[in-house]
Formats: C-alpha cells, structure tokens, sequence
C-alpha cells in the first residue's frame, strides 16, 4: 500500500511521518520545510500485518485548490498518482481550520484515516473532541495520535486503522466505484468554500467542547508581547544570537575542538613518523600538508558548527524562529517581500540549498525570484567555518564577529531587496499570515539528531569535494610552470600563485592582495569549506584553532602578522566570502528557482558587487580609523566601486520610469 501524509503546516505531519517510519526529517514550525515529496517504509513494529506499507510525506496544504507551488505538489501527488489510503493529520488544537482541507480531500473517493494529532495539547487547552461523532460527521476513522510522544502515541491503532481502510479500498474498486474530481477553476472553488465553511462550523460546534476562556491572555500572549514585539523583538533577537554565537564559537566550541585537534595532530604525527625520509618529500608533502593538514583545519572546526547546529535547532523546536519571522515582516514589507520571504533564509542558516528551494511556497513570482536571490546573503553552515576561523585567530573568539554578520546580513537583504524592488519597478503591496505555533519544551534527542545529520553532511563534503581541492591546491603550490619542484622558500614560483596573483590586483583595494588569498577565495566558490582548507594548505598550517601556534609561524609576533593582512583586512576578507555568490551547488539551485537566465545572471553580478563594495567599505574606512589614513589602493578601488554603484543606480532609474509608464499606461 502507498499511503500519504497530508494536512495542513504546522501541524505535526512530518514529526508524525518520522515515527511512523523511522527516518529523519527536518522538522520545522512553517510552511515549507517539506519542498518535496518524501518516502519511507513505515516501521515493522507498527506494521503487525507484515503488509509492505509505504508512507509518503507530502508537503503542507491548506487547499486542494492550490496557490502555492507546495500546494500543487500535494494536489497532483493525491490526484495523479492516486495514493491507496490517505493519512489526513489534523491539528486538534485547531480543529476548525484543518478540516477544512478534510472535507475537500474526504470527497476524492481514496479511504481517509484523520490522525487527531496534539491531542495533548488540545486537552490541556481545556477543550475536549468527540472522536466517535467525529467520525460519523466526516464519515472516516479518526484516530487520536501524539506524535511527539514515546508511549500511548496512538501510531500502531493509526497503522492498523489505514490498513483496514487500505483493503476497504480494493473491495471499493472491484466493485467499479471511481474517485470524483476536484476543480481546477479558481472561481468555481472559491464559490463553494463559503458552503463548505459553514458546513464545517456546524461540524465543530457539536464535537468541539472548550472550557478554558478563549479571550483571555494565556502566557504565550505574554510571552509574545515582548518577542514578537515590533521593536523590542529586534535587541531580543540580537540578544539570543549573541548568546548562541558565545556558547558555540567561545566557550563549549573551542573546548570540545581542542579536543579534536589534538586527535588530528597526534595523527599527523603519527603519519610524519611512518613516513620519514623514506618517501619522496612531494608525496610526503601532499599528504600531509595538502590532504591531511588541508582536511584537518576543516574538519578542527567541526565541533564549533556542532554546537551551533544543535543550539539553532533548540530555537526552533522551541518556537522562537517563527517569532523572528514576525519581527523581521515589518521591515520585509518595505521592500516588497514579506515575513515569509524569511523563512527561507532562516532554513538556509543550515544550507542555502534548501533555502533556496523553500522560496517555492512564496505565491507571488517577483517575491519568489527577490527571495531566492537574497536568501544566499545569510551566513550558511559551509560559511561557519570561515566565520569561525576569522574570529577565532584575527579577533579572539569575540562574538560579537559572528552575531554582525548575522545581522549585517539582514540589513544587506533589506538594502538589496530595496534595490531590487526599484530595478524592477515593482510598486505591488505584500501580506504575510503566519500561524505561531505553541511554544514548546525543545526536543533535546530530535535537536542532537539534526545536529549529526548536518555534521554528517559537513563530513562527507570534508572527505570530498574538500579533499580533491586540497590535493589539487597542494600540486599546483608545488610545481612551477615547468613541471619543478619549487620547495617552501619559493611559493611565489608555483603554478597556483602564478594563477592567483593576477587575480589578487582586483583584491588591493579590498585588503587581501596576497595570492594566497585570492586563490582562497576562488576555491571558495566551488564549496565555502574551501577557503579555510586553502588557506592551511597555502600558508602551510595544520591548527587554526591554536593561536600560540600561529603566533610561533608569526615568528613571536601577532598572529596577523603571519597573513600579511590587518584586522580591517581580516574583516573585509570575512565579508567578501560571505557576501558574493555562493557554492556552485546553491547557484545550479538558484538557477532552478529562479528559472531565468536574465534573473540568474543578474543575481550572481549583483552579488558580487555587494560582496566587493563591502569589503572596499570596510577595509577602507577600518584602515582610516585605526590608523588615520586610507589604505592601499584606494582611488582604484574607489574606481571599480563608483562603476558598480553606478551602473545599479542606472538600472534602479530605467527601472522606476519602466514602472511609471506602466502606471500611466494603465490609467
């Protein structure tokens, strides 16, 4: 039997879907964590029949009428492929709304179980459900489920209830009974929503009992008036990131990455001993240096993102980044998008991958396009070890790095999506409905599981992509041009600096021109990991996480003085990573949402742009403040910047008479 997961966001389906199965998914307070369709064997434990039953997790709908690209995934997943039982998850603590997708999925001739999920938090609502006239009103088993719950969960009554149906079905289709159809005339179903509404009304009145006072304010209220407050949101919001970057980056961090340094060196050690002078010193160099020196500064900072991982999915198993959503609405409208458009790049904190696939739920097509195209500006797991690595050696594990960039990126997102907003000439004004959910104790197992997927991930990219760029790095700082071995007192002789120092002249101005550092950043556009593995390799180090050893290759200096580069350079360097586009992965994603090459190219332009007049600003006016004066290559850079800006403010001006002649023309 092929059985579907589907129902309304938020409301348990894919934490339903994980213990049924076994599997783990992202699980999130929003509409659209699940982009996609995804299967899996429902558990042996809860299948008694020993049926081969497979359970698909469809994405959120609030309508079989769709208005969202998720939307129509489910629609066409029930409709076209046309599922043997249908596993309807309904909110019991929002009995009312979610019936209403109920009523229309209960009229397309495929057996429906409702799985009454939070069935726990509905009672300690005060509000008690009828399931046995439930049942007879709706006219299919309801099931009570507490999916989040390890005992008395209801899920094995839920699998044999379906199985049931399951072979209700089969009877049901020899006998010639066919499914009805649903109507795609958006007319026609707004028509007979108003119907069905009312309909459904009456349904509640007579199973739904509440004792508790509706119109009072209940301590989520309370908690709300401050959080999701429109001003105060913003320094609370300041003030957890902060935290989460302290204990991350600062403290727990570092602690437990001495840790794993250790190991890593103890196993360089150990490799250099058996090599000896017995292998020729090319090999014995592109082992240690490039794959396991290069890899190991990865992977030294993986107990950094570890941490942030599991503390990100704390605040949002708890309810709090629904919260953010809000605050962030009120700013987003500015500029045309909305507090949806957020999700998104909330999702993408992890991988900018999904995030950017998550913009798929945005209805209207320039928000859609906008989105995707911001959405890479947030700092994502592959950036956190850079953010790592540049906090930790040029400013002391401060936290306050890693919390501005978090911010910086927002306030980038906002000016951009202005920009963008006046070069395409849209005036159109955004709405944004969102459903908080309950605050809730966090899942301390779900948060550690989705930290060691995302490590696993890390990982994986580290023994890969990472690995073979290392190598490739370590050749080409080898060898010269003819194919010599050019040793470590000529770098400057090899392949790679020969290819990365005319690349370095554009960076001047920017405070990074040393060719180490250009090759870095190139490397980082095919995964972002790169740029903390080139720079070990170039500049031959195997522990960024000890500063005293850094300060030993410095010669007893400061540790900067190793990279040739200041604090205002450092920081330049930080932000231009950050901010131009991102891997080549999350571009062919980019490319996909977007679904223009007008649009694809421009948005890769555009970020580079932002990340080269940022980084221009801030090592510019870092140098002036600390020493008074501007730094290297100013005017040329001053150049390179008043063109960029310029041919945006041209753009930004065509693009508003565009708008104004369109309203002209309209009127």
């Amino acid at each position: 039997m092929k059985i579907a997961l589907a129902g309304n966001p938020n409301s348990g389906k894919t934490t339903l879907f994980n213990a049924i199965t076994g599997k783990i998914e992202h699980v999130g307070n929003w509409a659209g964590v699940t982009v996609e369709k995804k299967e899996a064997k429902i558990k042996n434990s809860l299948n008694t029949k020993g049926i081969d039953l497979t359970a698909v997790d469809l994405p959120g709908a609030y309508s079989m009428s769709p208005f969202t690209s998720e939307e129509s995934i489910t629609r066409d997943f029930i409709k076209n492929e046309a599922p043997d039982v249908i596993i309807n998850i309904v909110d019991a603590a929002n009995l009312e709304r979610s019936l209403f997708f109920t009523s229309q999925i209960t009229e397309l001739g495929i057996p429906v179980v409702i799985a009454l999920n939070k069935s726990d938090l509905s009672r300690k609502k005060g509000t008690s459900i009828d399931t046995r006239l439930l049942s007879e009103l709706i006219k299919c088993p309801v099931v009570r489920t507490i999916a989040v719950s390890g005992r008395k969960n209801g899920l094995s009554e839920l699998i044999d209830t379906v199985i049931e149906a399951g072979s209700k079905n089969k009877a049901q289709e020899s006998l010639g009974i066919q499914a009805a159809g649903i109507s795609d005339n958006r007319d026609e179903a707004e028509a007979s929503d108003k119907k069905r509404f009312e309909i459904i009304k009456a349904i509640t009145e007579q199973v739904e009992r509440k004792t508790a006072d509706s119109a009072g304010q209940t301590a989520q209220d309370k908690f709300d008036r401050v959080i999701a407050h429109k001003w105060l949101g913003i320094p609370v919001f300041a003030a957890v990131i902060w935290l989460v970057f302290s204990i991350s980056q600062s403290w727990a961090g570092p602690w437990l990455a001495d840790i794993l340094v250790g190991w890593i060196d103890a196993f360089y050690g150990l490799v250099e001993g058996v090599l000896g002078d017995a292998v020729n010193p090319v090999l014995s160099s592109l082992l240690l240096d490039g794959i396991i020196g290069g890899v190991g500064a990865v992977v030294g900072f993986l107990p950094l993102i570890m941490v942030l991982f599991f503390m990100l999915a704390i605040l949002e198993d708890c309810g709090y980044m629904a919260r953010v959503a809000v605050v962030m609405d009120r700013f987003f409208k500015k500029i045309g998008l909305s507090g949806k458009s957020m999700i998104p790049m909330i999702v993408s904190t992890g991988c900018a991958i999904p995030g950017i696939m998550a913009t798929r739920t945005i209805r209207d097509e320039r928000q859609r396009r906008t989105t995707a195209m911001l959405t890479p500006f947030m700092p994502c797991g592959a950036k956190l070890p850079i953010i790592a690595l540049f906090s930790g050696v040029f400013f002391g594990g401060r936290a306050w790095v890693g919390t501005s960039m978090y911010f910086l990126a927002i306030l980038v997102i906002i000016l951009s999506g202005l920009v963008i907003r006046k070069i395409t000439g849209d005036n159109s004004q955004s709405y944004f409905i969102m459903e908080l959910p309950e605050y809730r104790l966090p899942n301390l197992k779900r948060a550690v599981v989705s930290m060691f997927s995302r490590a696993r991930a890390f990982i994986i990219k580290a023994g890969t992509i990472i690995l073979v760029c290392n190598t490739i790095v370590q050749l080409l700082q080898t060898f010269s041009w003819r194919l010599q071995a050019v040793g470590e007192t000529m770098p400057e002789a090899s392949i790679l600096a020969g290819i990365a120092a005319p690349l370095a002249v554009i960076f001047i101005p920017l405070g990074f021109g040393a060719w180490q550092f250009a090759a870095a950043a190139v490397t980082g556009f095919i995964a972002k990991e790169n740029v903390v593995g080139t720079l070990a390799v170039t500049f031959a180090v195997t522990n960024f996480i000890n500063v005293e050893e850094l300060a030993l290759i410095a010669g007893g200096g400061q540790v900067m003085s190793a990279f040739g580069i200041g604090a205002a350079g450092a920081l330049s360097y930080l932000v231009f990573n950050l901010f131009t586009p991102p891997c080549f992965a999350a571009i062919g994603s980019m490319n996909s949402e977007l679904e223009s090459p007008k649009w694809m190219y421009g948005a890769i332009l555009f970020q580079l742009g932002t990340g080269y007049i940022l980084s221009f600003l801030i090592y510019q006016l870092g140098t002036l403040i600390i020493s008074g004066k501007v730094g290297n290559g100013f005017f040329g850079g001053l150049v390179a910047v008043s063109l960029i800006a310029g041919s945006i403010v041209y753009m930004m001006r065509r693009g508003s008479r565009g708008a104004a002649f369109k309203l002209e023309k309209a009127a």
